[in-house]
């Protein structure tokens, strides 16, 4: 009995058994990214290249940098300068209003979730499709100044304006600053937080001494979702600004539409360069991010 009970005994796996068995799953695990590889060759990396060749291309294929350098044309330059104002002051109303909704869903526990799926739940609807609804509550015989109208109240002026496109910016742009702050909040440790009132500190303190530093590679990822988009959008400046506010997105757009690939490439390399500077940021306050080391 004893001989069998040896016999049947595991022998405890040494610790390089178990390193060599967690290598082989992760290098096994490394196969399932592959579909994303593939399709980030094709709908990402081939895109870029493609604009990058145009960019720095004319039309007699010739390298040249006159495509970038007509970001110095006072027409773009003026169009580049109103899309950064537009897009640092939405991206500012929409931190001001995402983190004190963040901090308040944090704490919530039963309904956060619930609150969250709101939040959510317009993006599930085309982006045109809420812009062109904002056009039609915002018009000067829309459903707002109708109302207005009826209660013998001023009317609102606001459509065609950069004010419109600051509001349709926040509108569409506020679940992408939401989201990152709500994701850090909720994984601050309580007890830091517990630990720092035990201490003499009051709520401002603990605020700004605790939980604010904590929570900045989220306000870093969330200022970046929502001023990248803000910095290029197009559709958001044509519905409510009417066409009268170009911003640099409408350049680009318009370049293409007639046709114009190379200054388009161009002016859409010039906009690139702000996109990398603020991946350089988040990457930079936000190290310990899940997914950054694929390979």
């Amino acid at each position: 009995m004893k001989l069998r009970n040896v016999l049947n005994t595991k022998t405890p796996k040494s610790p390089l058994q178990k390193k060599g068995s967690s290598s082989i799953r992760i290098r096994n695990s490394k196969w399932l990214s592959f579909p994303y590889i593939l399709w980030m060759i094709g709908f990402i990396i081939i895109p870029i290249l493609v604009i990058l060749y145009y960019g720095l291309t004319n039309t007699d294929t010739s390298l040249t940098l006159d495509n970038v350098l007509a970001i110095l044309d006072p027409i773009n330059l003026r169009s580049l300068r109103l899309a950064l104002g537009l897009s640092w002051k939405s991206t500012v109303i929409c931190l001001l209003l995402a983190y004190p909704l963040a901090m308040i869903l944090s704490k919530a526990k039963n309904k956060s979730n619930f609150i969250v799926m709101i939040i959510i739940l317009p993006m599930w609807m085309n982006f045109l499709l809420r812009t062109i609804a904002w056009q039609n509550l915002l018009e000067r015989t829309g459903v707002i100044n109708t109302v207005l109208k009826f209660f013998n109240l001023p009317m609102l002026n606001i459509i065609n304006t950069p004010n419109a496109i600051i509001l349709g910016m926040v509108y569409n742009f506020l679940p992408f600053m939401v989201l990152p702050i709500y994701n850090v909040l909720i994984k601050i440790d309580k007890d830091i937080v517990n630990a720092a009132r035990d201490l003499g500190a009051n709520g401002i303190q603990t605020f700004l001494k605790i939980i604010f530093p904590l929570s900045l590679p989220g306000v870093i990822s969330g200022i970046t979702m929502a001023f990248v988009p803000s910095l290029t959008t197009f559709v958001i400046s044509n519905i409510l600004g009417g066409s009268k506010i170009t911003l640099i997105g409408n350049v680009i757009e318009q370049e293409f539409r007639v046709g114009n690939w190379h200054v388009g490439s161009g002016l859409s390399l010039v906009l690139m360069i702000f996109i990398l500077i603020s991946m350089a940021i988040v990457s930079k306050f936000d190290k310990e991010s899940e997914g950054n080391s694929l390979w």
